[in-house]
This record gives C-alpha cells, structure tokens and sequence, in this order.
C-alpha cells in the first residue's frame, strides 16, 4: 500500500499565513511577495492527551497580583510603560531612523545605572566609540553602564551571563543574528528566533527586556508579525526631524493602558522630557486674524493647538489648497461647508492653514477651529487667545460634539481661555456670531460680518 504523500507548505513572513499552494499575494495580510516555501510537513498525528500539573480553576478564585514596576528614572516613559518597567516584561520601541530612539535609550539605561542598577547596553549597529561619544554629549556616563558591541545572539547571551544585569537593551533586533537560524540578520526567521531567545531569557532570568525594532517605508514594524505579537509592550517613537517635538506612543501594553503618550524634545544635549507640552502648540505674539485655539487629544492628554490661516485672492481657475499639520480632505470640506452655510466665499481664495509647534491636528475635533481661522483670515477678525474652539462640522452646518469634551473644556479653562465654543453652539453661524463677538469692533468703513 502506497503511503500518504508529504505536502509542501507555503508561508508568509509578514503574517505567518499558510497555503498549500505558492500565491502571489498574501490572503491574510495582503502583501505581495512574501509568500515562500517553508519545507516538507510531515503527516499530521493525533496529539494524546496529558494530565494537567494544575487544575483549571473559576477566575472568581484566582487572586489578582499588580504586577511590580521599577522606575526608568524619565516620567514621560514612565507614563507610557503604565507606571514602570515590569522585570521580565520585553519592551519593542520602533520609529523611523534618525528620530532619536538610541539617545532615548540610552538616557534610560544611563538614569536606571544611576538609581543603582546595572544595565547592558548591546549595540550591534554602533561602536563602541560612538556611542561613547554620545553618552558624553547628553551626560549619559555612569560606572553600572556596561555596553558590548556585538551582532551574534550567543555572544550576547555571553555578556548577559557575565555583566548580571538588571536591564538590557539591544540595538536593534534586525542587526542581531542567530547561529541556530538560517538567512542573514533582518530576515524573518532570524527575527522570530533572535527575538523569542531574548524574550525567553527576560522571562526565565526575571530581567525586563527593552528591543529596538526597525520600521518599513509605512511605518509598520520590519520583519514577521510574530514579532509584536511576542512581545508584552509595543511602542512607537514618532516625530519630525524638521522640528525637536517627539512622542512616544504605546501601540500595545500587557501591563497598562494603550492610550498615554510621552511628550518629548530633542535638544542639544539630547533628548528631554516635557511633562507640560501645552506652551509648545501656541504662537508668542501680538494676536493677528486667522488664528483659532483647537484642543487636541493625545492619548488621555488634552494639548492646546493654535490652528492658523491665510486666504489671498487669486486668479486662478483652481485656487489653491496648502494645509501643513492638518487633514487636506477636512479642510476642503470645512471652505466647503463656509461657503454654503456661512455664506463666506472661499472659491476664489488661495487659503494655507496649518499648526504651530510641528503637531498633527487630524480629528474631527479639528473642523471648528479650522473654520474659526479660515473666517477669521477672510474677515480680518483678531480672536487672540481668549478663546478656544473644539466641535466636528457636519455638511448641513452643525456642530456635533466629540469624544473627551469635558476633559478638553478643563485644560482650555485651566489655561485661561475665558470663551470656549463647543457643541453648545447649535450652527456654524452660531460659532462664528460667538467668535466675532471676541473680536474687536470693526472700525468706520469697514464691512461688518453677515453673522
């Protein structure tokens, strides 16, 4: 009698999808070109059953434990990881390159060696010297600061068994290889086994784990999905290199919540904590028309952001639309809704609306201030800082409430908006009727509002 046939498995190594048969494209994660042969399977065989160590218990009798934390010696990161650093945790920071994730680490492993604990620091895309060099830079110098330059697993191990450490931190996990993998550091299956290796020694050995992970060309973690999915915490440091704003965002958190950012600023001297960022989103001068305060959240952080706008009149059959900071499809739709709700023509207009400070003001919360500028630049009305918008705009000229409206009327109260227009202001004429009323008088001559 003839035996089964062993089948060939194709699998994907982004997302660990398998098929029988080789494809193109990905029928989970949708990629294209990672689907590849993965070897011969043997026939599959029926698993038997084993006496378990431990009952099963009802989870109404299993007592809940807060897991401990140790201080990383930064708040803001602090305030991300949930509170701390839980030992054996493994902590992923992922971020574009340039965009400080080594100085950060670096002044955690510096601030945890000054709290008097011992911290390996491998680097293995870094020399010694350089990141000496570094350390001298931002004061990161400390006795308890062992650092090891290498890009083999096992002689990474090494270092763990010899330095004893409290923390470790490796830079970065798509330039560490294994021994027991095939492929080239950075390929899948060096990924997934140098990251399961050092995740099972922070679990065994009680150490908590932080690992630098490289990004794609769209931002998502390099390498196979298994990665994020191993790890306890995923974290995301993002940011402008054109401006000193960065954040620190927890995209994943076995330990804590998932929606509290870091707010940080690249400095000369390194990178520093900014635990009030309100100051950094608002323009320091004279009040000038088409400016208007929107109220941000980031996480559970309400953060002010002054939205500005210019419109010039223009000749041209296509005007202009130049928005930096804000969503270009929102602002079309907010001069839209101006010109038919509000009667304020902007078909004929070049208008450029943008943010202060560098920051991304994308919600929905966004529409009222955008249109409380663009009205403003148009009509030469000079609101200044008295006063603060959050709503969304529907088409028909509503104002609709947003999400976490109480907790951004208290930050723009506790920073001294003494006006704040909301969902309280049925229309979008309403809103502009209230924001008019905060501008100074016209003078004689000039053309009052139609509101």
């Amino acid at each position: 009698m003839a035996t089964k046939r062993a089948s060939v498995a194709y699998v994907c190594s982004e997302c660990g999808w398998t098929t029988p048969k080789w494809v193109g494209r990905c029928g989970e994660c949708q990629s294209w070109g990672t689907v590849a042969e993965a070897g011969q399977q043997a026939p599959q065989r029926r698993v038997r059953s084993m006496i378990p160590t431990s009952a099963a218990a009802p989870i109404t009798q299993i007592r809940s434990q807060e897991a401990p934390r140790r201080k990383s010696g930064i708040g803001e990161f602090d305030r991300v990881l949930g509170g701390g650093i839980v030992p054996g945790a493994a902590v992923l920071l992922s971020g574009e390159p340039g965009v400080g994730k080594s100085t950060l680490l670096l002044e955690v492993a510096a601030r945890s060696a000054a709290s008097g604990r011992r911290v390996l620091y491998a680097s293995a895309e870094e020399s010694p010297a350089q990141v000496r060099l570094r350390a001298e830079r931002t004061g990161a110098l400390h006795d308890e600061l062992f650092l090891a330059s290498e890009t083999d697993l096992g002689t990474i191990l090494g270092h763990i068994d010899s330095v004893q450490p409290e923390l470790v931190i490796v830079d970065s996990v798509q330039t560490v290889a294994s021994a027991e993998s095939d492929g080239a550091a950075g390929m899948p299956g060096q990924v997934r086994e140098v990251a399961s290796t050092l995740i099972r020694v922070a679990k065994e050995r009680d150490i908590p784990m932080i690992i630098v992970g490289h990004v794609t060309k769209d931002g998502q973690v390099a390498g196979p999905r298994v990665l994020e999915h191993l790890v306890d915490v995923v974290c995301h440091f993002e940011g402008d290199r054109q401006t000193a704003l960065r954040f620190v965002r927890a995209l994943k958190n076995r330990f804590g919540p998932t929606d509290e950012v870091g707010c940080f600023e690249m400095t000369g001297d390194g990178i520093a904590e900014v635990p009030d960022p309100s100051a950094m989103f608002l323009s320091a001068g004279v009040p000038a028309s088409g400016t208007c305060v929107g109220i941000s959240m980031e996480g559970r952080r309400a953060l002010p952001v002054e939205v500005q706008a210019l419109a010039i009149p223009t000749q041209a059959p296509n005007p202009r639309r130049i928005v930096h900071g804000v969503d270009a499809s929102r602002v079309a739709m907010v001069l839209a809704v101006l010109e038919k709700r509000a009667g304020i023509e902007t078909s004929k207009l070049d208008v450029y609306v943008s943010t202060v400070g560098g920051i991304r003001f994308t919600e929905p919360a966004a529409d009222l201030a955008i249109a409380v500028a663009v009205a403003g630049a148009i009509k030469d009305w000079k609101v200044g800082g008295h006063l603060a918008a959050v709503g969304e705009l529907s088409l028909a000229g509503q104002v609709r409430p947003v999400t976490q409206s109480a907790q951004r009327r208290t930050e723009a109260s506790r920073l001294g908006y003494r006006r704040i227009i909301d969902a309280d202001a049925a229309t979008l004429g309403d809103a502009l009727r209230a924001a008019r009323a905060e501008s100074p008088r016209p003078q004689r001559g000039e053309e009052p509002a139609p509101f």
